[in-house]
């Protein structure tokens, strides 16, 4: 990997995380929960940000742009379709857009669904994405804005990345995420065991994420709409992908 990530945890269950370039020196910031916190991730690590990438405009992943953009004359970057509910944003962008960190491409995807604008930040070079509140592990987010179809594509396209595809996510969802995907997927043998791995991590205070797209692919019910056994369970073995995927959402709701 060629940028250094530093992943922290903010408010109560979101992750912060700083993207430092080595060799530029750049550093960005994804999302800016909670100003506290992403002030001692610097600190700690010494590195200047240069940039905020927002995903979506929810407070809880916007609360400390104007603190920040303030204290560090910072650039944000956030989501066209967002742009008036986005503090301080200076530069929009949607998909196929391109950034730069140092010499790190940057590639914007849109995956719209939880709210209508989010996107994800694809490095390709570094094998990173970071998918907020779209893709979770072990989960998808809540859907406030669209329907099911709608985040059903986002998630399609966040699964054709690359399986050696490391990803950040939100929040830190991922036990009570488990515990779901178990009623979904029940004979899942890598589920099991991934869920045993989570609930150890959880009691000693340790962070599940991040994720690859790989272990998503194998044990994340959001991503597995085609997998018979789960078709089976769900008694829709001839329905459509994204009816499957909207049935498992909709029992995500009710759990």
């Amino acid at each position: 990997m060629a940028v250094e990530i530093e992943q922290f945890m903010c408010r109560t269950d979101n992750f912060g995380v700083l993207v430092h370039d080595p060799k530029s020196g750049q550093t960005a910031i994804i999302d800016a929960p909670e100003e506290a916190p992403i002030l001692a991730a610097i600190k700690r690590t010494g590195w200047t940000p240069t940039m905020i990438l927002t995903t979506h405009h929810h407070m809880d992943h916007v609360e400390a742009n104007l603190a920040l953009k303030e204290r560090f004359k910072l650039r944000i970057v956030g989501p066209e379709a967002e742009k008036a509910k986005i503090p301080g944003i200076d530069e929009t962008v949607e998909e196929g857009s391109v950034l730069h960190l140092g010499d790190e491409r940057i590639e914007v995807i849109a995956t719209p669904g939880h709210t209508a604008g989010h996107v994800s930040y694809h490095l390709p070079a570094s094998q990173v994405a970071f998918t907020a509140d779209t893709l979770f592990a072990l989960g998808c987010g809540r859907l406030f804005e669209c329907k099911p179809p709608v985040m059903y594509e986002s998630l399609r396209k966040l699964a054709a990345l690359p399986a050696a595809t490391t990803i950040y996510c939100g929040h830190e969802y991922t036990l009570a995420n488990a515990r779901f995907a178990l009623t979904v997927d029940p004979t899942n043998s890598a589920l099991k065991e991934r869920a045993a791995r989570i609930e150890a991590l959880r009691l000693d205070n340790k962070p599940t994420l991040p994720t690859t797209i790989g272990e998503e692919l194998s044990t994340n019910p959001f991503l597995r709409w085609h997998d018979p056994a789960i078709r089976k369970h769900l008694g829709l073995e001839k329905a459509s992908d994204a009816e499957v995927f909207a049935e498992i959402r909709k029992r995500k709701d009710n759990f």
